[in-house]
């Protein structure tokens, strides 16, 4: 079996779960290599007794790894993602920060959990990306990457002015959005800045995708749930020459009345889910349902 792992930050008292989750692959003979920048922040932290010096490398990956891990919380999965890309390589999210609704393993629970993985104990489930493209083209956009799997999302620039994004789907006009932005987010996404804004929870199992305006100034334009066979065209204009896109991290500038044509995009990204977990035990505790705060 051949393993990657990637990870942006080194957080406090990390070294002990990454010395499980090195300790634990190597163990059962997994051949493990480790992206390049990490790798470089791991040498920098001699409490890892694992001897990192003698593991291969990776820039870029290829249909040769059976596993990606991700160590970190839902900003280094999102990352994760712009390596896997559509080579339907299954990730392990190991939450070593905070909030965590992608990186699903804890790092309490990590020898066990690898243990189950290694046994092949686990199911997969998809999720659903987005794509844009921009009429005129953008060389900022970079085509291998225009894609998200949490939301695409509009807002203004350099000013406290409101923007306007004139909204079409399936080339019929739906709105005109008087607000600080709009976001257009997948299931997955649903829990992200979407639900931060007003947006619903959905479940990332669903065939979905919903418009969430950001501030909007007119209280009578609420998120709107479509399905995700709907293609999205966004045009915004406002006193500033250029607005802001994102897609999941990574932001871009563009300019005034350039259109973004929104879409599913042709491939899916998989994780790995253990089968103790559920979408709804995960939503359940980091919302902290069902608990009783009266005390």
């Amino acid at each position: 079996m051949k393993v990657g792992i990637y990870g942006q930050f080194y957080h406090d008292n990390s070294e002990a779960y990454i010395q499980l989750i090195l300790d634990a692959l190597q163990k059962n003979n997994v051949e493990i290599v480790i992206e390049a920048n990490f790798l470089k922040i791991l040498k920098d932290h001699q409490e890892i007794t694992h001897n990192v010096e003698a593991l291969n490398t990776f820039t870029q990956l290829d249909s040769s790894y059976d596993l990606f891990f991700s160590i970190g919380g839902d900003g280094t999965i999102l990352k994760s993602v712009t390596f896997v890309r559509n080579l339907n390589i299954p990730i392990v999210g190991i939450n070593t920060g905070r909030l965590g609704f992608l990186a699903t393993i804890q790092k309490e629970n990590i020898s066990e959990s690898i243990a189950q993985i290694l046994n092949k104990e686990y199911s997969v489930s998809e999720r659903s990306l987005l794509t844009i493209e921009t009429y005129p083209a953008d060389e900022s956009l970079t085509t291998s990457l225009n894609f998200a799997l949490n939301e695409v999302a509009v807002n203004r620039k350099n000013t406290t002015s409101m923007i306007k994004v004139e909204t079409k789907v399936n080339d019929k006009y739906l709105n005109s959005y008087w607000s600080d932005g709009l976001i257009v987010a997948t299931p997955t996404g649903s829990t992200g800045y979407s639900l931060s804004c007003g947006g619903p929870v959905i479940d990332p199992s669903t065939n979905s995708v919903v418009i969430t305006p950001i501030a909007p100034h007119n209280l009578t334009a609420r998120p709107l749930v479509l399905p995700d066979s709907s293609e999205i065209s966004l045009k915004v204009s406002g006193r500033e020459d250029t607005f802001l896109v994102s897609l999941d991290s990574r932001i871009m500038t563009l300019a005034n009345e350039t259109i973004l044509l929104i879409k599913k995009a042709p491939f899916t990204i998989k994780f790995v889910q253990l089968p103790e977990d559920s979408f709804i035990k995960t939503l359940r505790k980091k919302l902290l349902w069902g608990e009783d705060k009266r005390n």
